[in-house]
């Protein structure tokens, strides 16, 4: 073989094993930091529940919770009410709700420049003729009431289950949404149908941000802009495959097609995942240097997910109930049962909002 003829073919040669690189880059080159594997968690150091300081409590299934630039604390309620926790409660009815299985008023977001605009957002479960449809609306609140009702996305699919509701500000000033299957597995796939979706919304415009979602109930984003997302696994009696996903525009990711540690070209595999031994029913997620907190309804547990070392805790297992939605503010985490919602079992005074510094945890 003369020399031009074997220098050729390592050309070739080295051109194929660079094209093979960059594919597996592209489609997994991710797992190199995050490793997609179910997650056995250990307990984490015991937390007394004597050390919980009770914020507030005597609330009817709280969904949300969220700070004004002020310090009042928001929480909205699933039968469509806004609270507004200061020294005192002031109850604010939001009009248009349809409180119904899962559905009701969930997601909750105040707008970066609230202090010029007073405008926040909210995600609630509404009719449209004889079906339930999911949509965002934009108010202004002032003088503890909302006025300016604008309707920013209407026409989310709708349902008993499945109906996502999570909403969150970018540090792109975009909007994001969290939409359930709304129990139309197979659509989760489908670029048409708005349900099983992360939405992004800027400027009126609304993209499909990531798709392949079941049921996703918590978005935050990290201290280096990226956002991550829990999601509810599949249900009834094998449950289980419960997600914390890290989230890319564009990225597939996999429902009803792949659940758990499976792989399939084209669809993004989980950070971590519960297994099919344990159910957590993620739900509310906060992001912290270096780890995620995020809350387990059935698993009862606050959850603390190590970036680095990919150990996960859970804190306070069974002590207080279902646990639904996490927020850190000026050091402290605040976390609200959801003991009130029909699968829990109510105590004295439930449901409640508690806070622990975030030291407690980390």
């Amino acid at each position: 073989m003369n020399k031009k003829k074997r220098n050729w073919i390592t050309v070739l040669a080295l051109t194929g094993i660079v094209l093979i690189l960059v594919f597996w880059l592209v489609n997994y080159g991710m797992f190199l930091f995050f490793k997609p594997t179910s997650t056995e968690t250990k307990q984490g150091e015991v937390l007394s529940v004597d050390s919980l300081e009770i914020v507030t409590q005597n609330l009817d299934i709280p969904w949300e919770i969220a700070f004004l630039p002020n310090g009042q604390m928001l929480v909205t309620e699933r039968p469509g009410n806004l609270i507004i926790i200061d020294k005192d409660k002031k109850k604010i009815k939001v009009a248009g709700v349809k409180h119904i299985g899962e559905g009701g008023l969930m997601g909750l977001a105040v707008d970066p420049n609230f202090t010029e605009n007073n405008f926040i957002y909210l995600y609630m479960t509404s009719e449209s003729g004889e079906r339930l449809e999911n949509r965002v609306e934009k108010y202004k609140l002032e003088n503890n009431e909302l006025k300016d009702k604008q309707v920013i996305i209407s026409g989310i699919p709708g349902a008993r289950y499945h109906d996502g509701g999570e909403i969150v500000f970018g540090p792109d000033g975009a909007l994001y949404v969290t939409t359930g299957d709304a129990g139309n597995e197979k659509s989760a796939q489908d670029l048409n149908y708005r349900g099983g979706k992360v939405l992004r919304i800027k400027d009126g415009g609304v993209e499909i941000y990531s798709y392949g979602h079941r049921n996703s109930q918590g978005l935050c984003f990290d201290n280096e802009s990226r956002l991550w997302a829990t999601e509810h696994g599949r249900s009834g009696v094998k449950s289980g495959m419960d997600e914390l996903n890290l989230i890319g525009k564009g990225k597939n990711y996999g429902w009803p097609e792949i659940e758990g540690s499976e792989r399939k070209d084209g669809m993004e595999t989980p950070v971590i995942n519960s297994g099919a031994k344990e159910t957590w029913a993620p739900a509310g997620i906060a992001c912290l240097p270096g780890k995620i907190i995020f809350s387990g309804l059935r698993g009862e547990s606050l959850y603390v997910y190590n970036i680095a070392s990919g150990e996960t805790k859970a804190y306070l297992r069974k002590e207080i109930g279902r646990i639904r939605s996490v927020a850190v503010h000026e050091g402290y985490l605040y976390f609200s049962t959801s003991n009130r919602d029909g699968r829990g079992s109510p105590r004295e005074e439930d449901d409640k909002v508690y806070r622990i510094s975030v030291n407690q945890l980390v």
